[in-house]
């Protein structure tokens, strides 16, 4: 899965520009026409260390598992476990 996500951003960065000028000139057809992993819309965010498209925090890059763990092993620095 996570192979298949690396070849959808290679596409999808090769194809932006052509992508743009399509739809700005409304060509519809030709966007029919290009790749179906060209399309941003097929990226899913998943976590670095694991690959998990499941609970993942978009300002740590990490899904909600990795996070907890590096947190409180201490290796996110300025994030500490709550206690009240």
């Amino acid at each position: 899965m996570e192979a298949r996500q690396r070849k959808r951003e290679v596409m999808s960065a090769k194809f932006a520009e052509k992508r743009a000028t399509l739809k700005a000139a409304g060509d519809y057809k030709a966007l029919d026409l290009l790749p179906k992993n060209a399309s941003p819309v097929r990226l899913r965010n998943r976590c670095q260390l694991t690959g998990r498209p499941r609970g993942y925090m978009r300002h740590f890059a990490l899904s909600r598992n990795m996070f907890r763990d590096m947190a409180l092993a201490g290796k996110i620095p300025g994030v500490t476990k709550a206690s009240w």
